[in-house]
């Protein structure tokens, strides 16, 4: 971690920032439309088959890509985005582990087949876990890992002859390996007694069900063929006076002018420039703060950029439009600091996880799961254990929900999976993950892995690596990995630049036995504090409850149980939080699916909503406090002005 005065970070941040821009080669803006490009959304029904031959290679043998998927034999329908398991009546289709084949006959505008200066794009939000894409036929794409996007421009394919129509083939499969991320193993049990012949399990070392499938939406958009590839932002404030520091990357020529315009929430123009690259300087700016912590929070402005470019077939325009917030982000020995002012993540864990839809995108449970963070008065969340959509991340930004977005790597409990390969992939998936998300204002860490064994030997060199390289992608914001090793035996804890941890006092050990929280609490915080002197966030903490179960006195899956344990962790807290403490994030905000075990009763029960979205009595509690901590510290800051506590670690 480089350390240094603030005023160093301030003048060094968007300068180390272009240099970690160079690592990432093509851009990944999200899709939307403008005078110059189209969208069209493929969600909806699609032919599906899971390919349940011994070899799970029928449809490679076969070639299904070839032809339409029903000329093969049957076919279901299956809704995409969701995921495949839990839609039909089919226990082996549930549990099913290899390859699946989703197809999609569409029918294309006229224009998109005959405009020659306009580029197709086909784009699969994430297909969960390694994914192989046809169209008409011809292979366009391969892509691993689940839960972000990938693309493949088809343009000489739909427009090189008369075609009214294409066909989508993708290919899935969710088999994890000790080398993917998250990891896994498949199992073959050979008892002839036992089990018939050719049996095998899949493996996973984390707590949540792997549902498989095309999780988000598959969509085409357009683009002319010289067009805006990407766009990065990062902010910073001078008094009063905003800075926007912005880079442009365009495709398809050399010779083009760029103009950039930054509005604000009245469509007002406040700010302009020119070039690929500059500082848009915003007198009197709006900041975009976080829920609860101001009384205009998340202020976005937009970024207008226009391309015009002289190509052989004459000019051509491209418009895109970026929301951007304005805020800085710093670490002090003790603070987490956002626009300057201490920030407390009061939050939750989540999960992309339903009834039916798996961890398929939809809109309404969004909109509801927000809904319930603001009546909660969570300002707070992780993206435990893996990108959330893009979607989720918009509404973030719109309504001030501070994000520490985290990736796949959780699960990675053997020394294979600290692996050379493993640490290659992983590495990868940064890339992917700081690339989609690099603009968001609401993102303001990075959590690399969720619990690794990061006492074992080649976890230090791993993690040190890891973080190394994500910082130097994304020098703008702080890097951490959540971890429930012993404070003494962490090889990762020393790189990262606050301290996630995971402890369950009273739930996995001392069963029943709430009077030792505290203690036991208080010596976790006073032990990591001690040797590593950094801020600290308990990143999870909880207990399963049955929705219902009530035991006076208290007992284990009760509601009464909940309550009670949270009480204990809270007392703690409310001490901690005044020295080094900057966060609390419950574990769960809802019931989640998990595979079946004697351990779990359909599903992780540790949700203060049921997987319905319905309150627990722990969620009145936590609101309760959550509101009584938003009104505390909206009192201090209007009384006092906040200070700095310690040398700056961190700041950009």
């Amino acid at each position: 971690m480089l350390r240094g005065p603030a005023g160093a970070w301030a003048v060094l941040g968007p300068l180390l920032w272009g240099c970690g821009l160079a690592l990432l080669q093509g851009g990944m803006l999200y899709p939307r439309e403008s005078r110059s490009r189209e969208r069209k959304e493929l969600d909806g029904l699609w032919s599906f088959r899971a390919d349940f031959s011994d070899n799970r290679r029928q449809g490679f043998e076969q070639q299904w890509y070839r032809a339409p998927l029903r000329e093969s034999g049957p076919t279901l329908d299956m809704p995409v985005p969701s995921s495949f398991n839990d839609v039909g009546q089919d226990g082996q289709l549930r549990s099913f582990v290899g390859w699946v084949w989703y197809e999609r006959e569409i029918t294309l505008p006229q224009r998109w087949t005959e405009d020659l200066g306009m580029r197709v794009v086909l784009r699969i939000g994430s297909a969960h876990y390694y994914a192989i894409v046809w169209v008409n036929g011809v292979h366009v794409a391969e892509h691993e890992g689940g839960h972000l996007p990938f693309e493949a421009d088809i343009s000489k394919l739909v427009q090189s002859g008369p075609l009214s129509s294409c066909r989508i083939t993708i290919a899935i499969n969710n088999t994890l390996s000790p080398h993917t991320l998250p990891p896994g193993t498949i199992l073959y049990k050979t008892d002839p007694s036992m089990y018939p012949k050719g049996y095998f399990v899949q493996n996973i070392k984390f707590d949540f069900f792997n549902y498989a499938g095309l999780h988000r939406t598959v969509l085409l958009y357009t683009t002319p063929t010289t067009y805006i590839d990407d766009i990065t932002v990062t902010t910073d404030m001078d008094q009063d006076i905003g800075l926007v520091n912005y880079q442009i990357v365009v495709q398809g020529s050399d010779h083009f002018q760029l103009d950039v315009g930054l509005l604000d929430e009245e469509g007002k123009v406040v700010a302009k420039g020119a070039g690929a690259q500059g500082q848009l300087q915003v007198p009197n700016a709006h900041l975009w703060w976080p829920y609860l912590m101001h009384e205009h929070p998340a202020y976005l402005y937009s970024l207008e950029v226009k391309l015009t470019a002289q190509t052989a077939v004459g000019p051509v325009s491209d418009f895109y439009t970026l929301p951007v917030g304005i805020r800085t982000v710093a670490i002090t020995e003790r603070q987490f600091l956002i626009n300057g002012k201490p920030f407390y993540f009061q939050g939750v864990n989540k999960h992309e996880d339903a009834d039916i839809r798996g961890k398929g995108f939809d809109w309404p449970l969004l909109v509801k799961d927000f809904n319930l963070l603001r009546w909660l008065g969570a300002n707070a969340f992780r993206t435990s254990h893996y990108p959330y959509a893009e979607e989720v991340l918009q509404l973030c930004d719109r309504y001030g929900i501070v994000v520490i977005d985290e990736s796949p790597g959780v699960g990675i409990k053997s020394a294979e999976s600290f692996s050379n390969v493993s640490l290659q992939h992983h590495l990868e998936v940064m890339e992917e993950m700081i690339r989609r998300d690099k603009n968001h204002p609401a993102v303001v860490m990075w959590s690399l892995a969720n619990e690794p064994a990061s006492f074992l030997k080649p976890a230090g060199y791993y993690f040190k690596t890891l973080i190394a390289h994500t910082k130097a992608l994304d020098p703008s914001r702080p890097v951490t990995f959540v971890t429930n090793t012993n404070y003494e035996a962490d090889l990762g804890a020393p790189y990262v630049d606050v301290i996630c941890v995971n402890s369950y006092y009273s739930w996995y050990h001392d069963y029943g036995h709430m009077e030792v929280i505290q203690l036991q609490l208080a010596t976790q915080f006073e032990n990591w504090h001690k040797i590593y002197q950094k801020p600290m966030i308990q990143s999870e903490y909880g207990a399963d409850t049955i929705a219902g179960f009530h035991e006076d006195p208290p007992l284990m899956f009760s509601e009464e149980y909940q309550k009670g344990l949270l009480e204990q962790y809270h007392a703690v807290l409310d001490q901690k939080r005044k020295e080094y403490v900057v966060g609390e994030l419950i574990w769960n905000f809802a019931d989640f699916m998990t595979n079946e075990s004697p351990f779990r009763m359909i599903g992780n029960r540790k949700g203060i909503f049921t997987r319905q979205r319905q309150p627990k009595s722990a969620a009145f509690l936590l609101r309760e406090r959550y509101w009584r901590l938003a009104n505390e510290t909206r009192y201090h800051q209007s009384a006092v002005k906040s200070q700095c506590v310690g040398n700056s670690l961190f700041t950009v």
